[in-house]
């Protein structure tokens, strides 16, 4: 990083691995938010237009100062996610808005979000987040499952989900899940360099020609469980509900496949079966 470059926006400074040209922003907006350490190779940026419509445009071309990939597999990478954003379209999703290629790479723009994220990349939102009762967790878990539910009905795994993806819209109060640009279609396999957070990744998917699949994801849904109650520890001491749900959810992060529940709407359908009579989910 000690070669890396400091660019402005609109007033709003940024890091990058060499200088480049971003005026083609001008076509969305005034830029009021940078996200500079993306390790995807892609920087992206909180803009609002000339009528008060703000956009989240991601854009692969430059070179991102944590990007250990060229320029040209990040739009590539890019690129490739517009199809998956469009096939998982859902009202837990993010939206995309248009893609297009523009300013010598690639940008996809979605509506922004005002929402905090559970990801410790951001402290303020994942103090706030950490911060909200049990019952908006069980919310989001809930809206988290029905999403891969779909995801599994469209034919395609999850990869590289994690608590990053989760944003709470606490106006609305709705889930928001972003960031799915490695998800593929069925049959895939696992390889020992799959993107992905170790904490939600199964062992199946870093080993070479493994089938991925919705076993793997009931896997990354086990331990979103944990990260959603217990801050990821996944120690029983650490677990605020009970023991029933705690067996649930540790099944689901079997190493051995055959434990865990053969379907994520088997886990969401024990999940919701559990928690219907914990009045600790429904106190304020």
């Amino acid at each position: 990083m000690s070669d890396d470059v400091m660019q402005s926006l609109d007033g709003v400074s940024f890091r990058l691995g060499a200088p480049f040209d971003f005026g083609f922003l001008r076509r969305y907006g005034t830029v009021f938010k940078v996200f500079d350490e993306q390790d995807s190779g892609n920087v992206c940026f909180g803009v609002v237009g000339a009528g008060g419509e703000r956009y989240f445009v991601k854009f692969a071309g430059a070179s991102a100062s944590r990007y250990l990939g060229t320029p040209a597999e990040a739009t590539a990478g890019l690129r490739a996610a517009v199809a998956v954003y469009q096939d998982l379209a859902h009202p837990s999703l993010i939206k995309l808005v248009r893609h297009e290629a523009i300013g010598g790479g690639y940008a996809v723009v979605f509506d922004w979000v005002d929402a905090i994220c559970a990801h410790r990349a951001f402290p303020d939102d994942y103090r706030r987040f950490r911060a909200l009762p049990l019952r908006v967790f069980d919310r989001v878990f809930r809206d988290v499952l029905a999403f891969h539910v779909h995801v599994a009905e469209r034919g395609y795994v999850a990869v590289d989900f994690y608590d990053g993806s989760i944003l709470w819209d606490e106006t609305a109060q709705r889930t928001i899940i972003c960031d799915i640009d490695f998800y593929r279609r069925r049959p895939a396999t696992g390889s020992a360099d799959l993107w992905g957070s170790l904490r939600f990744v199964s062992p199946e998917e870093r080993v070479d020609g493994a089938v991925i699949d919705e076993v793997t994801n009931v896997y990354t849904m086990g331990a979103t469980a944990f990260c959603l109650f217990a801050d990821c520890d996944r120690s029983r001491e650490a677990w605020p509900l009970s023991d029933a749900l705690y067996e649930v959810a540790s099944r689901a992060i079997s190493d051995d496949r055959g434990m865990r529940q053969q379907s994520v709407q088997e886990l969401l359908d024990e999940w919701v079966e559990l928690v219907a009579g914990l009045d600790l989910l429904h106190a304020e």
